[in-house]
């Protein structure tokens, strides 16, 4: 198993296990993820569900090594439009999930690993826990995970990160509001804990209620630009630049665009 699930009540933790691979997602994580999240949705007493990762690194985002063997595949292109399906309905179990996600972020946090954090509710990082959206430079495209950061810190902000397609400190991710908390290494999943209790002492059916109102109101066009980023990232996998990307990648170079 690539997901570990615990129950510490008030809280359930979801643990990212494949600390040799900096927790970089599989398909087959991503469903272990979403049946770690159906399992606790039925756990009564769990408040509140801890989201943080194995080692040294919260998630390195998608397994370059499974998309470049699917590049390979005569039918690259469906399977480029499940694989950003899956993802997207992972982001949305997690936003209409009815009990707060803590992202407890332990490490560095890339690409689709970033969107799982921009999927929590709440953020609790360490001071090693960069945010990185660096799609652009493989070739790729962050289109699910584009439209969940403009919801958290506005269009412009996100703008300067897409663009520059470059990875900020845990620092500088508490101070554009992406992060909330930093905490010392040895307090990460204490201090999450600590908030899942504080979560309890609020009613669960208006925890609830809350949550809707966020992304359902609030976000109400979030659903759809969800959509619409999985079109385009399963597109833009189907390219030159994304193969370019992902050769240099796994050659070490700088990749040679045209």
């Amino acid at each position: 198993m690539t997901v570990i699930v615990k129950k510490n009540v008030p809280s359930g933790t979801i643990i990212l296990s494949r600390p040799e691979k900096r927790n970089a997602l599989t398909r087959q994580m991503l469903t272990e993820i979403s049946q770690a999240f159906t399992d606790l949705h039925g756990e009564k007493q769990v408040r509140a569900v801890i989201l943080t990762g194995a080692g040294s690194a919260f998630c390195a985002g998608m397994d370059l090594a499974e998309m470049q063997q699917t590049a390979s595949q005569p039918d690259a292109q469906e399977q480029w439009y499940r694989d950003s399906l899956q993802y997207r309905e992972l982001i949305e179990q997690m936003l209409q999930f009815p009990k707060p996600i803590i992202a407890a972020v332990n490490g560095p946090a890339m690409a689709g690993g970033a969107g799982l954090v921009l999927a929590s509710d709440l953020v609790v990082a360490t001071a090693s826990a960069m945010f990185g959206l660096p799609e652009p430079k493989r070739g790729i495209v962050a289109g699910i995970v584009s439209p969940l950061l403009a919801f958290r810190i506005g269009g412009g902000a996100a703008t300067h990160l897409l663009l520059r397609a470059n990875t900020i400190e845990a620092q500088q991710a508490l101070s554009r509001g992406i992060y909330h908390e930093i905490v010392a290494d040895d307090l990460i999943w204490a201090s999450s804990h600590e908030l899942a209790k504080e979560i309890a002492q609020s009613a669960p059916e208006a925890i609830q209620l809350t949550k809707r109102m966020i992304y359902e109101n609030i976000g109400e066009q979030l659903l759809t630009q969800l959509s619409a980023g999985a079109a385009m990232s399963a597109t833009a996998r189907t390219t030159e630049a994304a193969a370019e990307g992902l050769t240099a990648f796994f050659e070490k170079r700088n990749p040679k665009w045209k």
